[in-house]
C-alpha cells in the first residue's frame, strides 16, 4: 500500500488556476474511465465486435497512460510535452483508423486498405512533429504542415468517396450508420489538430489565435474524438445483436 500511495506522492500539486494542467486531468480521468468501459463491456457483445471494442479501449488506455505522464511534465516544466504527445498519437491514430478496417471487415475491406489508412496517418504524424518540433522556423512549420494536411485530407477522401465509403453502402444498415458517424469524426473532430498546430507553432498562423494555448484544444480534441470514436463502435455493436 505505501508503494502504490506514492506513486501519488510524486506527482507535483496542480495550481488551481492552471486551465492547462486542469485538462490534461480531466482528459487523463475520462479517457481511463472510458478504458474500463470498453474493456468490461466486451463479453457483451457478439464475437465479430469483440476485437473493435478492445481496440476502443487500447486507444482510450493508451490515450490514457500518455496524459498522465503529460499533465506532470506540464507541472514541472510548463511547456507543452510535444514528444509525449506525439507518442501517444503515433500509437493511437493509426489503432483509430484500423476501427475502419475491423468495422467493415464484414462488407469485404482488405488489409491492404488498412494498411493504406494507418501509413497515410503515419505520414501525417511524422510530418507533423517535423513541423512543430524539429524545423520550426523559416518555412519548415508551414512546409512540414502542408504534406501532413495532405496526408490527412487523402484519408478524408478514401473515407468520404472512396474505396471504404463504397464498402461502407453495399453494407448499409448500421455499418452504414457508423461509418458515417465515424467519417464526420475524422472531417471535424480531427480538424481541431492543425487549428492547434497553427495556434502553437511560430512562423505560422499563431497570432491569429490571440494566445490560446495549443494543448487545450490538443486536450478538448483527443477526449472528444478517442472517446467518441469508442462510443461509436460500441452502439454499432449493441444495434448489431
Amino acid at each position: 500500500m505505501e508503494k502504490f500511495l506514492s506513486l501519488f506522492a510524486m506527482v507535483p500539486a496542480v495550481d488551481n488556476s492552471d486551465y492547462v494542467g486542469f485538462t490534461f486531468f480531466v482528459g487523463c480521468m475520462a479517457m481511463m474511465a472510458a478504458s474500463a468501459f470498453f474493456f468490461l463491456s466486451m463479453n457483451s457483445h457478439d464475437n465479430k465486435w469483440r476485437t473493435s471494442i478492445l481496440v476502443s479501449g487500447l486507444i482510450t488506455f493508451i490515450a490514457a497512460v500518455h496524459y498522465w505522464y503529460m499533465r506532470e511534465y506540464w507541472i514541472t516544466n510548463q511547456t507543452s510535452p510535444t514528444f509525449f504527445r506525439y507518442v501517444d498519437w503515433i500509437l493511437t491514430v493509426p489503432l483509430m483508423c484500423v476501427e475502419f478496417y475491423l468495422i467493415l471487415k464484414a462488407a469485404g475491406a482488405t488489409t491492404k486498405l488498412m494498411w493504406r489508412m494507418i501509413m497515410l496517418s503515419v505520414v501525417m504524424l511524422v510530418t507533423g512533429y517535423l513541423g512543430e518540433a524539429v524545423y520550426t522556423t523559416g518555412v519548415g512549420p508551414a512546409a512540414w504542415g502542408l504534406i501532413s494536411g495532405i496526408a490527412y485530407f487523402v484519408i478524408v477522401y478514401d473515407i468520404w468517396m472512396g474505396e471504404a465509403k463504397k464498402l461502407a453502402t453495399s453494407a448499409g444498415g448500421a455499418t452504414l450508420s457508423a461509418h458515417n458517424m465515424l467519417c464526420k469524426f475524422v472531417l471535424i473532430g480531427w480538424a481541431i489538430y492543425p487549428i492547434g498546430y497553427m495556434a502553437g507553432t511560430e512562423g505560422w498562423y499563431s497570432g491569429i489565435f490571440g494566445g490560446l494555448e495549443m494543448d487545450v484544444i490538443y486536450n478538448v480534441g483527443d477526449a472528444i474524438n478517442k472517446i467518441g470514436f469508442g462510443l461509436v463502435v460500441y452502439n454499432l455493436a449493441v444495434q448489431s445483436k
